[in-house]
């Protein structure tokens, strides 16, 4: 994987944080980064290891009362079989779906942010799951669409080299930090499930797949 440095800003656009916040974390050693001279500098692969233990452990939300219901955030219409190659024809045949949901007041914009979140950082987790996800002032309330794949994704650079052929979308409102960071350690822990990965894999529709999630 490649060893970009990132600064400030784009962690911070890429964690969906105030720069000030990453500026906190990297003083109190919280978050992987070093100084170049006096400027904090950040490495892509730490970062995006040090987001995927965040969300296998998940997170360190103060918010412990926060309880996600799949049935409020993801409805059967939102699960797509795709048979795509390719994590860019993916992530927008996934944004196109999501963007049905009434929550999304901006198709374009939320196309626009995610394949830009993408080319910024990987979202793939491992285990062929990748959860692509953001949060837009045109979006009123969380809200999720699940793309299963029929064939392997290329593009994702899986940090342990299996194909993503999972994909959780989310988008939620700016103000809904807290919610949003549960939400993606719920769905991270819960397919943690071999059995379930491979249920949903093998779910013959949209219907099967979306029982299987609200268990």
């Amino acid at each position: 994987m490649e060893d970009d440095i990132l600064t400030i800003e784009e962690v911070a656009k890429y964690l969906r944080v105030s720069e000030r916040t990453v500026y906190d974390w990297a003083q109190k050693g919280e978050i992987p980064s070093g100084k170049i001279g006096t400027v904090w500098r950040f490495k892509k692969s730490e970062i995006e290891k040090w987001v995927n233990e965040r969300l296998s452990s998940g997170g360190k939300s103060n918010d412990s009362e926060i309880i996600v219901q799949v049935k409020n955030i993801l409805s059967p219409e939102r699960i797509v079989f795709m048979n795509h190659q390719t994590k860019h024809d993916s992530l927008v045949r996934l944004a196109q779906n999501l963007a049905t949901a009434p929550q999304v007041k901006d198709a374009k914009e939320l196309e626009a942010e995610i394949l830009k979140r993408e080319d910024l950082m990987s979202t793939s987790i491992g285990r062929g799951l990748a959860i692509p996800h953001v949060r837009l002032s045109s979006v009123t309330d969380l809200v999720m669409s699940v793309g299963i794949s029929k064939c392997d994704i290329i593009g994702f650079q899986p940090v342990d080299e299996i194909p993503v052929r999972i994909l959780f979308m989310i988008a939620a409102a700016y103000n809904q930090h807290s919610y949003y960071l549960k939400t993606l350690s719920f769905f991270s822990a819960k397919l943690k499930d071999a059995s379930l990965r491979g249920a949903l894999l093998n779910s013959e529709s949209p219907m099967d797949a979306y029982n299987l999630l609200i268990k």
